[in-house]
This record gives C-alpha cells, structure tokens and sequence, in this order.
C-alpha cells in the first residue's frame, strides 16, 4: 500500500510509477502541470455482489484500482474492461462513466478510487441519456 501511495505521490509530481518490482508498471501516464486548486481524492468502496452504478461523470481524472473481486469498468464509445486485483482503470474528465459494476454475482469486490479534481467540485454527476 505504501508503494501505491507513493505511486499517486509521484503522479502530483508529473510521473506515475505504480509497480510491483516483480510486475512492471500497473499504469505510467505523463500528466501535466496541475492548477493551484486542484486535489487528489481517494474513496475505498465495497461493491456487493452484483452491485452497479448508473451511468455518471466525475469531471476529473479517475484512476480505479482494484483491490478484490472483479469488476465491469467502461467509458461511453470505449472497450468493456473486466479487471481483477492490481488492475488499473483511467478514465479522463470528460468521459462519461457508462458501466461500473461488480462482475460477480456472489463474491464482493473492493475498489480504490483516485481522483484528480477541482476542489469542492461533486465526486459524481448522474448522466441523463
């Protein structure tokens, strides 16, 4: 956990290196110099079996790291991700969040939500269709 802690340290900075020495990187992606009210946010949420969301935006930056279970992760117009834990979800601010859900039907699944955002901006936007 310290490592991945540190990871997310790194990316304020402008590099992102969350890896296992054994593994490689879970992600490396370059990100620009960030304004002054700006914030990291991070969420741990417990999905139940089954459980989903409705379709939402985050008007942030989301890197979903999965800690247990298996989850369903999409953004609208992109590839339906399955992801187990250590796996790693990006999606960028305007993306519209269509699928995240539990991939399974009976086992429980653990998330960590990283979150670059604008102070004080809402976590979640449900998104109409």
């Amino acid at each position: 956990m310290k490592q991945l802690i540190l990871g997310f340290a790194l990316a304020l900075a402008g590099i992102i290196t969350l890896a296992n020495a054994a593994d490689g990187p879970v992600l490396n992606l370059p990100l620009t110099e960030l304004a002054p009210n700006q914030e990291m946010l991070v969420l741990e949420i417990d999905l139940a079996p089954g459980q989903e969301s409705m379709p939402h935006r985050h008007n942030a930056h989301v890197f979903v790291y999965v800690l247990e279970g298996k989850v369903n992760m999409q953004v609208a117009g992109g590839e339906l991700m399955t992801l187990s834990p250590g796996e790693m979800f990006y999606e960028n601010p305007g993306d519209i969040h269509s699928v995240s859900r539990n991939a399974s039907a009976t086992e429980p699944a653990k998330i960590l939500v990283h979150m670059i955002r604008t102070i004080g901006t809402a976590v979640s936007i449900p998104e109409t269709p």
